[in-house]
């Protein structure tokens, strides 16, 4: 594709497309892991915690362990700025002119995603264990806190995706980078490529004349004595 540029972006400089931007695949599965951590925030936020009427002390709903409340929403906020960050980034990107940046961007949203699908991976199963083992939950907190524990198993897999999707894009630019000569388009030294200098000669013309050969007729007669 013609249009294509390093890393499975667009080339610099083009005209950026609203429509086309929002239907890109990484950029819906990113706004879909912004709109979980909405949700997993949310959920615990409203009807996490509840204050002890003995004590006065505010528990968390999950067993009252404060640190499940914590990590779960701990998480979800920086999911939330990350995915916030990363659109933004997938904007950014089609401007980056240089491959280095668009690598290094590219790396590090492969390893934050993969990392993150990890942290919801432990949040989920940390949570499903800390809410198997409450007894007797404040009345009305139930569907909260259920809703918390799917929408973190829900954002594994968004996350693994955005890691995905990084990945296939780190795939085809090394593949870029190690492509032989004689496929890229006028390369030095392929037939017909332009001189690497004004007035340099061509290191490898396009059309040569085939050798040994000789223009003119050739007498074969044998000499006279």
């Amino acid at each position: 594709m013609e249009s294509a540029g390093a890393y499975g972006g667009g080339k610099a400089g083009g005209a950026f497309d609203p429509q086309a931007f929002i239907q890109r695949p990484p950029v819906i599965v990113r706004a879909v892991c912004w709109l979980f951590s909405v949700i997993v925030m949310g959920c615990i936020s409203a009807k996490g915690w509840y204050v002890n009427k003995e004590d006065g002390k505010e528990y968390c709903v999950y067993n009252n362990d404060t640190n499940a409340c914590n990590y779960g929403v701990g998480i979800s906020v920086i999911a939330f700025v990350a995915s916030v960050a990363f659109i933004a980034g997938e904007y950014l990107f089609e401007q980056m002119s240089s491959v280095k940046t668009r690598k290094h961007y590219v790396l590090a949203d492969l390893g934050f995603s993969a990392f993150w699908a990890f942290l919801y991976f432990v949040g989920f199963c940390y949570l499903s264990n800390a809410w198997g083992k409450t007894d007797n939950p404040p009345v009305g907190t139930a569907n909260n806190m259920q809703g918390a524990i799917a929408f973190c198993f829900f954002s594994i897999f968004a996350w693994v995706a955005c890691a995905l999707f990084a990945l296939q894009r780190f795939r085809m630019g090394a593949d870029a980078a190690f492509a032989p000569a004689y496929e890229v388009e006028g390369a030095i030294g392929s037939p017909g490529s332009f001189p690497a200098y004004p007035g340099a000669p061509d290191p490898q013309p396009a059309y040569s004349d085939p050798p040994f050969t000789q223009t003119g007729n050739i007498d074969y007669t044998a000499p006279t004595y």
